[in-house]
């Protein structure tokens, strides 16, 4: 299988566009979910969190305070990188899990929903395809002032706190542009899809690891063949 990672910006639309791949029967992990999930009580990553910044970033019931915690960070770059060191292992550990899970399923690849794929670059080498839910800056305004309420200049705010979209679908492989009529969006989200199930790009992956599934079969036949007593 092969990897495909999604991301957009604040009313882009993206959730939308989820849907329409989950509907299509696509594999889909959210990143930020497995954020939420690794910094968990019991898990290691909530551990060295609660060592690296005390007990002050606790809630009552134990969970990570995620706006105390944020507060900390929040330009503070070193204890930024302190926080990624942190989670971001443990992160990559259950999105190999989850990726693993759908392998053995058979899908041919898995979207990975990443908010800030191109914005931290981390996860950027382990993509085949990248995916930009896009749409032109005046539309994102009026439907982030719609959605949240909010003045034109507490929007204006908030789009000007993320990366651009069109810096991001200038670097995406495929861009699905949501500024119009929502079918029209949803028509290129299943051309898209055609397109990826099409791809022969699982192909190599899965041929390599039956190769080596049959190689270790191979192996454990000869090894009992020695143990077991000759007639």
């Amino acid at each position: 299988m092969f990897l495909v990672g999604l991301t957009g910006g604040i009313a882009s639309g993206k959730s939308s566009v989820i849907q329409v791949f989950q509907q299509l029967g696509c594999a889909v992990i959210d990143v930020d979910v497995i954020a939420r999930h690794v910094v968990q009580p019991g898990y290691p990553a909530h551990q060295r969190i609660v060592e690296a910044f005390g007990t002050v970033v606790l809630l009552e019931n134990g969970d990570i305070n995620r706006k105390v915690l944020g507060d900390l960070i929040f330009n503070q770059p070193d204890l930024r990188r302190l926080l990624n060191s942190i989670t971001h292992p443990e992160i990559r550990k259950e999105m190999v899990k989850e990726t693993f899970k759908y392998f053995l399923r058979g899908y041919r690849y898995v979207i990975l929903d990443i908010p800030l794929l191109f914005e931290t670059k981390k996860l950027l080498k382990y993509m085949k395809h990248t995916v930009v839910v896009y749409c032109d800056r005046d539309t994102q305004l009026a439907r982030l002032m719609q959605r949240n309420k909010l003045s034109h200049q507490d929007a204006e705010a908030r789009i000007a706190s993320q990366l651009p979209l069109i810096d991001k679908a200038r670097l995406a492989h495929h861009v699905l542009d949501n500024s119009g009529e929502w079918s029209i969006t949803e028509r290129q989200v299943i051309l898209l899809h055609a397109k990826l199930e099409r791809s022969l790009e699982y192909l190599p992956l899965r041929l390599g690891v039956l190769t080596g599934l049959a190689g270790i079969a191979s192996l454990l036949y000869l090894l009992i063949r020695c143990l077991l007593p000759s007639p």
